[in-house]
């Protein structure tokens, strides 16, 4: 007889209304053990560099969700509380 081993991939929710500046500040990035999360550039202009201390210039992205361990490391050192994982 074969169990069923579904496996559960965690919602991550970011509030992008508070995660202004995810390229300056990291800090998910860097202490998730499993590198769940990326950040994508939202405004390219020809021959000049994105700023990473502007609103908006950038936006933090769940790349690989299905790695999530649910650990809630990237939570506890959000220091704009917008990160929600069930």
């Amino acid at each position: 007889m074969f169990m069923s081993t579904k496996t559960m991939v965690p919602k991550i929710r970011i509030d992008t209304s508070k995660c202004t500046t995810p390229f300056a500040c990291k800090k998910c990035l860097e202490v998730c053990p499993q590198g769940v999360f990326g950040v994508m550039a939202m405004k390219n202009e020809m021959y000049k560099e994105t700023d990473p201390n502007e609103p908006g210039s950038y936006l933090l992205m769940p790349l690989l969700p299905d790695r999530c361990m649910m650990c809630g490391d990237c939570i506890k050192v959000c220091p704009v509380d917008a990160l929600k994982i069930s």
